[in-house]
């Protein structure tokens, strides 16, 4: 049972997460010769101030 963890900017909407979900699923599943349903995926939505690129909050950067 393989475990995706992505974290990505929060701000996308239900259906994007849920077409990722999905994609992921079934890329990892083909990869892996096993069915989408052993694969799950856990989305983690992290606020631009709390992600730090160069020393300075992702939300102060352009």
């Amino acid at each position: 049972m393989p475990i995706v963890r992505i974290e990505l900017w929060e701000g996308r909407d239900n259906e994007q997460k849920e077409l990722l979900i999905k994609e992921v699923s079934i890329s990892v599943s083909k990869a892996l010769k096993i069915p989408p349903e052993q694969v799950f995926v856990l989305l983690y939505d992290v606020p631009k101030s709390h992600w730090g690129i160069a020393g300075i909050p992702a939300s102060k950067k352009r």
